[in-house]
């Protein structure tokens, strides 16, 4: 089973209308990068990356500087794979596009060699702790018109009342963009039309220096919000620990961190209780198995950063399923000891629409796919209409 063609595919969706903002951002557009590697007997296996920022550099790294070293080379080596190509960019990408370029391979490859074992990813990752994990809703965003606040705090209510009525069991709230004490209102508002009983978590998206952060955190405290994810900048890990001593919400973060080497400098240096690494920017399912010792060994608990399309859905499922509980009870309870699974809630096509099944709650839960690698398949049809740009070497 060779490595015979890759190809890469430019997602891109428009929002329009829809359009929303974090601390950092608008997002006028949803995309991502996915790529299709084919064996010599024809098996197809897909990855993702390139959904942080634009897609195009990652494409480049797939095509340009990687599609040489992996043509015609075994596709049922992920590992090995892995390690050679990182090793071949280490001196210039250990971090960044090269990595999410790595990760998409990674993926892809993983799937491939599930589907030519006719067994799912987490059966080769050495088996199922879960078939289905408890969803917790990213959403609660500042719409384009955030500088009008009764409007604002109306459309507010509404979408935490949707999420309620959709049975989530816990809500990621977007904080960061306005001063600190219109967010503890957007805070409370939520926990006011939610009710005791769902959880909830901030998202800073790394909004403020250590002081504010602190100032937030302790403000916070006051709603049981199950935590507090990247309260200061990620290279800021004095600041991350000094956030995590002085407040009682717990730390969240990784999302902007690369593979086992990064996850070892924030688990050292005590910077978090809950890490975040995404699948197709940190390494893939080969970095995740890393990762998740480093986690464990440090007794913190790890609940992957999902953001792109269907493909990314599938395979933080596919590894969800592969973590223990952090630390072992009789009865796993949902962020005390188990993970949950991020499914976003803004307007995203790419993954509600890409596939040939999408996913869908139930019982405020997302099943893990038990068919052959991710266990999902792209629909083309999808493809095509959100394909901007495909390269193949």
């Amino acid at each position: 089973m060779l490595i015979k063609k890759i190809d890469t595919f430019v997602l891109k969706t428009p929002l329009n209308a829809k359009t929303f903002y974090s601390s950092q951002a608008a997002f006028p557009e949803r995309n991502s990068l996915l790529v299709r590697i084919t064996t010599d007997d024809g098996l197809v296996g897909w990855g993702e990356g390139g959904q942080y920022g634009p897609a195009e550099p990652p494409e480049s790294c797939i095509i340009d500087v990687l599609a040489p070293r992996l043509i015609g080379r075994r596709a049922d080596q992920p590992v090995r794979v892995f390690e050679d190509l990182y090793s071949f960019c280490r001196d210039f990408g250990q971090k960044g596009t090269y990595i999410e370029a790595l990760s998409a391979i990674d993926i892809a490859l993983w799937d491939l060699w599930g589907k030519s074992l006719n067994r799912p990813v987490h059966a080769l990752m050495g088996g199922a702790f879960r078939d289905k994990v408890a969803a917790y809703g990213t959403g609660c965003y500042y719409p384009d018109y955030f500088r009008d606040t009764p409007r604002m705090m109306a459309a507010l209510a509404e979408e935490a009342q949707r999420y309620r009525e959709a049975g989530l069991p816990a809500i990621k709230i977007k904080i960061g963009l306005l001063p600190i004490a219109q967010d503890i209102e957007r805070v409370a508002l939520v926990r006011d039309v939610l009710g005791p009983d769902t959880l909830i978590m901030v998202d800073a998206n790394h909004a403020y220096n250590t002081a504010g952060a602190i100032r937030i955190g302790r403000a916070l405290e006051r709603f049981d919000v199950r935590w507090f994810e990247e309260p200061v900048p990620p290279e800021d890990r004095q600041g991350y620990r000094r956030v995590r001593d002085s407040i009682d919400v717990p730390i969240a973060g990784g999302e902007c961190e690369y593979t086992r080497f990064g996850f070892r400098e924030l688990l050292a240096e005590g910077c978090i209780d809950i890490a975040q690494p995404d699948l197709c920017c940190a390494g893939g399912f080969t970095e995740w198995q890393k990762i998740l010792a480093l986690t464990t060994a440090h007794g913190v608990m790890t609940v992957p950063h999902i953001w792109g399309s269907g493909i990314a859905l599938a395979a933080a499922l596919q590894a969800l399923a592969t973590a223990p509980l952090v630390p072992y009870t009789a009865l796993g309870v949902p962020l005390q000891n188990e993970p949950m699974v991020e499914f976003d809630r803004t307007h995203n096509p790419l993954r509600d629409d890409l596939l040939i099944d999408n996913f869908t709650l139930v019982d405020g839960c997302l099943a893990v796919p038990g068919g052959p690698g991710l266990g999902v398949e792209v629909d083309p049809d999808q493809l095509a209409r959100y394909t901007v740009r495909s390269r193949s070497a």
